[in-house]
């Protein structure tokens, strides 16, 4: 007998389950690129009050996770079909993995009925996915969708964070079953906290290393941002009068003009240093493998992630966990000892900043010249010049960011991004999208080679059509320029022009096409005009300037890649 539909039990589909666990961890937008294998998720998504920003790329989908969950210190989520729709969407997940950043990439899957039967884009997306991840699975039946789903989400925040990956078999989505046997985990009750203070005796033997050091120097990297370490980070350096060095996501974790922020005597500071704390940063080819370390100083290690403690290099110390506890923790004790450095260090600092100046009066002239075509120095000059407090700074590029990286400071804590260490060309757009989109009150600031943005740039359409202004500047010299001097360096200047020579191409004129705001830029002199109006459009906006193709980044010419 057939029950009255009166009485029949509520019943939910797949994706709303989806939806519903999405919210519960907090999500309010997805970036997705649609398919068939995945419309029920959007479906759930618009019950739920969740945004669905339709992108050109999943590519870029998958990047815009990654920067949503950078600026906001929750998980971001891309949803992208099956088979190519999932396979575009790798490199943003790779990225992810190697920056430590918490993301969840949905991909769709055929039906499970269709199991190895040759469905429409069938591929073993978890194997492809497993290597990249610290969590990828298919979902077996419609009931455990949201509570997989919250797995995944667990599973992103095991030792340091990273992305998770789910298929969900088409039939698995869009099925319906009744609430009462689904498994729908509560908000704020299905993970613990991760914030791990670290062994508490070496705590104390980092404070006593602080307090007989003479020449200390730490080095914050991008975990102090992860952690939102920011804070403890400041008080750590100020009290104990530390000198920092800062890299990655934690640039801006001190202000440009604060006695203890330093960047262009890095090199120094490792040689002549008797305590180096490294803190949130593997010892990768960024660091040299450790081997820019001064071999006679103590090294001190700290990370989320116990793989990485005295990983190429050993170590004194190592202290596993998050990277404000544990430096809070560290003031703390130094700050109790009758003697813990902090005066004695004066002439410490008045080394490091004797040798931080000479630097930069060096480089002076470079950054204010006047040749045409463009010195790249003058523009990311100009580029630091214009940064507010508010303005968030991408870096999207080889060459062009690596002259950043040496000139441009953010004036506050999150607002520097870049790939990380996977080098990822292509993240600016994404990146871009995320930021405005999380922190619409925000200037988002993109500084593209050229090269980086021709990978990803038609979504500047979607930042129109969305309605997320933000200022970009591309670095234009018609070339993939840092393989160009690598080329040149190993194979001759005859040779140095293969494979990596693009067109003369008017970004400019390309985003006024798609309804944006475009300039052209050859004289230096009208840089600054340029991002002022950039800045007044109030439109996603492109200026095209034209930099000298024969001038490269030091850390360019300095790669051991060329070598």
């Amino acid at each position: 007998m057939t029950q009255p539909a009166d009485t029949a039990p509520e019943t939910i589909s797949g994706g709303h389950l989806v939806a519903k666990a999405l919210k519960a961890e907090g999500i309010d937008v997805i970036f997705t690129l649609c398919g068939g294998h995945i419309i029920d998720i959007y479906d759930g998504c618009v019950d739920e009050g969740i945004e669905v920003v339709d992108v050109r790329h999943e590519q870029v989908a998958a990047h815009a996770a990654d920067g949503y969950a950078r600026i906001t210190g929750k998980p971001g989520c891309a949803v992208v079909t099956a088979g190519p729709g999932t396979t575009d969407a790798v490199t943003g997940v790779a990225n992810a993995f190697r920056a430590e950043s918490p993301m969840l990439l949905i991909g769709g899957q055929g039906a499970l009925s269709q199991h190895k039967m040759g469905s429409l884009q069938d591929l073993p997306h978890v194997d492809m996915m497993t290597p990249i991840t610290k969590f990828a699975a298919t979902v077996p039946s419609t009931e455990r969708v949201a509570d997989i789903v919250s797995m995944a989400f667990r599973e992103c925040y095991h030792g340091a964070p990273g992305p998770s990956f789910l298929e969900i078999p088409r039939d698995v989505l869009d099925a319906s079953v009744p609430i009462s046997k689904a498994r729908v985990p509560e908000a704020g009750r299905y993970r613990a906290s991760v914030r791990q203070a670290g062994d508490p005796e070496a705590v104390e033997r980092l404070a006593d290393l602080l307090a007989h050091a003479e020449k200390p120097c730490v080095l914050l990297g991008s975990q102090v941002w992860t952690t939102r370490g920011t804070d403890d980070a400041i008080d750590f350096v100020r009290a104990l009068n530390v000198p920092a060095y800062m890299n990655g996501s934690a640039r801006g974790t001190l202000p440009p003009g604060d006695p203890h922020h330093f960047q262009l005597s890095r090199r120094y500071a490792f040689t002549n240093a008797d305590l180096i704390i490294i803190v949130g940063t593997p010892f990768d080819f960024r660091m040299g493998y450790g081997k820019r370390l001064s071999p006679s100083a103590t090294v001190v290690q700290i990370d989320l992630d116990y793989r990485t403690v005295g990983k190429n290099r050993d170590i004194d110390l190592g202290i596993v966990g998050d990277a404000g506890l544990i430096l809070a923790a560290a003031t703390q004790a130094a700050s109790g000892r009758v003697e813990n450095g902090a005066t004695r260090r004066k002439e410490w600092l008045e080394e490091l900043r004797a040798v931080e100046t000479a630097a930069y009066e060096k480089r002076l002239p470079r950054q204010l010249s006047g040749a045409q075509p463009i010195d790249p120095y003058r523009l990311v000059h100009e580029i630091n010049e214009f940064l507010t407090e508010d303005t968030i700074y991408i870096g999207d590029g080889g060459d062009i960011v690596t002259f950043s990286g040496q000139v441009v400071q953010p004036k506050s804590p999150g607002h520097w991004m870049d790939p990380g260490p996977l080098g990822t060309l292509g993240v600016g757009v994404a990146f871009a999208m995320a930021a405005k989109y999380a922190k619409p009150d925000k200037e988002v600031l993109c500084l593209f080679g050229d090269g980086a943005f021709s990978l990803t740039g038609w979504d500047f359409e979607t930042m129109v059509r969305f309605n997320l202004p933000f200022i970009g500047v591309i670095g234009n010299n018609s070339s993939m320029n840092q393989i160009r001097y690598g080329q040149a360096a190993k194979y001759g200047e005859n040779r140095g022009r293969v494979g990596n020579t693009l067109g003369d191409v008017r970004y400019d004129e390309f985003a006024r096409m798609l309804g944006g705001h475009g300039e052209e830029v050859r004289d230096p002199a009208d840089i600054r005009p340029a991002l002022e109006r950039a800045r007044e459009s109030g439109k996603p906006a492109l200026i095209n300037v034209w930099v000298d193709p024969d001038v490269y980044a030091p850390g360019t010419m300095n790669q051991t890649m060329y070598k």
